[in-house]
């Protein structure tokens, strides 16, 4: 696991050191008035979603797992991710800039959220179906992130959509972990309360900082012009990785005691 933790850390590097902004849900002017309707509910949805996660999830990461103030907070950015993830990942291929990269990383994010709420829920944990969909889903995603890495390289632009190659390693770094995860569960078939917490842990906070990153990276044009490449951009948008690194080291702490 500290391997996989050192892996976390650079491919999260490098996609934040030349991250494509995301494009903005809009339609046309002429567009009939249900449209506009749509258009402006599906964002103000999108974003209300993602503030109340990103808000929620880091007082969850602050409060004592499994207290009830934990699992209140916890099911408020559950709740928040999925209407972000959801809504950013499915509205993604209907842009008119292309979005193969977001809507990829918008399954991922939602896979990862999924399996870490489940890792929370199932005591004693046995894996089963759920487990077999993730890793189905995590091959899928390792494989995409291969393929744009390819296509971005031999592209003339240098990118997929607008992101580089060295951006998508994150898709593989990430879908790999959580196929291997997912085929450890398989074959033990159970977790200890150890192993259940640390992919419970891993899994909520790596899929956090794709919100965080999603928001102090991807959107620019919405912070002042001193706030990029400060260091408060740096810790808003990594905050994530540095509570999964604090929390994971705590509990294989625990786990040799």
């Amino acid at each position: 696991m500290p391997f996989l933790l050192i892996l976390l850390w650079l491919a999260a590097a490098l996609l934040a050191s030349d991250v494509a902004h995301a494009a903005r849900l809009e339609v046309a002017p002429d567009a009939p008035a249900w449209a506009h309707l749509g258009a402006t509910t599906l964002l103000v949805l999108h974003i209300g979603g993602g503030a109340l996660g990103l808000v929620a999830g880091t007082v969850a990461s602050f409060t004592r797992k499994g207290g009830q103030t934990h699992r209140l907070w916890g099911r408020l950015f559950f709740a928040g991710m999925v209407v972000t993830y959801v809504i950013g990942a499915g509205v993604a291929p209907f842009l008119e800039e292309g979005q193969r990269p977001n809507f990829v990383a918008g399954v991922l994010a939602l896979c990862l959220l999924l399996s870490g709420i489940g890792a929370a829920r199932r005591r004693p944990f046995r894996a089963g179906k759920a487990e077999i969909v993730g890793f189905v889903a995590a091959l899928a995603i390792t494989g995409l992130g291969l393929t744009f890495m390819l296509m971005g390289a031999q592209h003339e632009s240098g990118t997929v959509d607008g992101s580089p190659p060295q951006s998508f390693v994150i898709f593989v770094v990430g879908g790999a972990a959580a196929a291997v995860g997912d085929l450890r569960a398989l074959l033990k078939r159970t977790l200890s309360q150890s192993e259940r917490i640390t992919r419970h842990l891993w899994r909520m906070c790596a899929s956090f900082f794709f919100a965080s990153g999603s928001l102090f990276f991807g959107q620019p044009q919405i912070f002042p012009a001193w706030f990029a490449g400060s260091l408060l951009q740096f810790a808003l948008s990594f905050g994530p990785l540095f509570i999964m690194t604090g929390w994971m080291a705590k509990e294989w702490r625990a786990a040799r005691v």
